[in-house]
């Protein structure tokens, strides 16, 4: 059974910075599908960014776009997502999730595509 564990959470200053982990364990990490959602109070799941597990391209939502950075480290089995010039809007619980297969690229931003996910970590930005 796959198991994720998000961490890296917590509150920060509009425009600072904070980087989120995802450990993975119990599925082949190098090859399966990433990403990260998250979801605010009263709004849907928003995609953030996905990257592939055998070529390692990335993905990215447009509202983070030129801001956040998703990354992975095959040796430590876990997936990161760097977050720079952070806005209030950005605060929301952030999830991580794996798929498998190679869905092609057009689906990796919807939440349906991964079947395991974790139990999310909390993002504050905010003075």
């Amino acid at each position: 059974q796959v198991q994720l564990l998000e961490s890296g959470g917590g509150l920060v200053q509009p425009g600072g910075s904070l980087r989120l982990s995802c450990a993975v364990s119990g599925r082949s990490f190098s090859t399966a599908p990433l990403a990260w959602f998250r979801q605010s109070p009263g709004k849907e799941r928003e995609f953030v960014a996905a990257i592939r597990g055998n070529t390692g391209m990335t993905y990215y939502g447009n509202s983070v776009k030129g801001r956040f950075t998703v990354s992975k480290d095959n040796g430590k089995n876990t997936m990161y997502l760097q977050m720079n010039m952070l806005k209030p809007e950005d605060t929301a619980v952030y999830y991580c999730a794996a798929g498998s297969g190679s869905p092609i690229s057009s689906v990796l931003r919807y939440a349906s595509t991964y079947t395991s996910w974790g139990q999310g970590t909390q993002v504050t930005v905010s003075f």
